[in-house]
Parts: structure tokens; C-alpha cells; sequence
């Protein structure tokens, strides 16, 4: 089951440019994954609803919203990102980003 999941969820994967992203950021559906996370991995903590693990990366802000640098990064270089669709999220991986989030406002 597992891995029929898991080939499933590989086939959704893929290029995204920022301008596709915008009605997903506008509905706050849009989760940005640390490049130290498989994105394959995520997606299937989130479609198994396995909270643990999905409440650990977020408490180590390896999973979360995106924040305004990111947004203004994104559209100044129309950044091509790597999704995938996870219902109601988009997932987006930025392969060239090695840190992790930054910190979210007070």
C-alpha cells in the first residue's frame, strides 16, 4: 500500500514556476519543504496524516508557510520550484535552498 502510495505520489511530481503558485499562496495552501527533506517523504506523511512526524519538521522549520522574503524572492526571479500536490497543499521544494526556514514573525 505504502509503496503504491508512494509511486503515485512520484508521478505528481514536478517543475512549478512562481506565477502557477500564486492562486495556491492567495488560498494559503502553498507548504515550502527544506531541501533537506525528501519531498516524497513529506507528501506521504501528509497524505497518511502521520502528525508526529509532520508537527516534528515543522517545530524544526524544516516544513512551513512561506514568508515574505521568499514570496518576493519567488516573483523578482519568477523562481522555478519542484511540486507536488498533496490535497488542499501544494508542496514546493526550492532545489537550489539548503537553509532552513527562517524564523516566522512575532
Amino acid at each position: 500500500m505504502a509503496e503504491d502510495l508512494r509511486a503515485e505520489l512520484k508521478e505528481m511530481v514536478g517543475p512549478v514556476q512562481w506565477e502557477w503558485l500564486k492562486p495556491h499562496v492567495q488560498r494559503d495552501a502553498v507548504v515550502v519543504v527544506n531541501s533537506q527533506l525528501d519531498l516524497l517523504a513529506v507528501g506521504e506523511a501528509l497524505a497518511t496524516d502521520n502528525t508526529q512526524v509532520v508537527a516534528r519538521w515543522i517545530t524544526e522549520q524544516l516544513v512551513g508557510k512561506p514568508n515574505a522574503e521568499q514570496l518576493a524572492v519567488w516573483s523578482r526571479e519568477n523562481k522555478r520550484l519542484t511540486s507536488l500536490i498533496v490535497q488542499p497543499f501544494v508542496l514546493v521544494q526550492d532545489p537550489s535552498a539548503n537553509a532552513a526556514l527562517p524564523d516566522p514573525p512575532s
